[in-house]
């Protein structure tokens, strides 16, 4: 049994669609201690080559909930205009559906929280991971 006082998080991002990392997702981080406190912005980052955001803040004693936000229309419009320079036969409507992913969990003092994001342009899905 760990004995840190505080919760640790990583994340990475799968663009399921084509089977990759998901590259250069910009990630804010937050966290709060209780349910009914204000949340608490830490910093943020940006995935690497590899889908991976290795360098998020650590997070404060007392913390009992975290949030990881995803800004996601960037990637999309991204991939969207190289995909456009590829075959511009393809165009797609230029709308991203879910531009941003917004995920809440409750983390608990010594455990470490791995949250993968599994995504595409139509949905997306998470999971603790290990």
């Amino acid at each position: 049994m760990s004995t840190s006082t505080t919760a640790s998080v990583s994340t990475h991002i799968l663009d399921t669609s084509i089977g990759r990392p998901a590259e250069g997702v910009a990630i804010q981080l937050s966290a709060r201690s209780g349910r009914d406190a204000d949340w608490q912005t830490l910093g943020g980052s940006a995935t690497d080559a590899d889908g991976r955001c290795k360098d998020l803040p650590a997070l404060p004693e007392g913390t009992t909930h975290v949030r990881l936000d995803f800004a996601v229309e960037p990637y999309f419009e991204k991939k969207q205009a190289d995909a456009q320079q590829d075959a511009p036969a393809n165009r797609d409507s230029g709308a991203v559906f879910f531009p941003e992913v917004a995920i809440t969990f409750a983390v608990k003092p010594g455990e470490h929280y791995h949250v993968p994001l599994l995504l595409n342009p139509f949905g997306y899905s998470v999971y603790r991971g290990s």
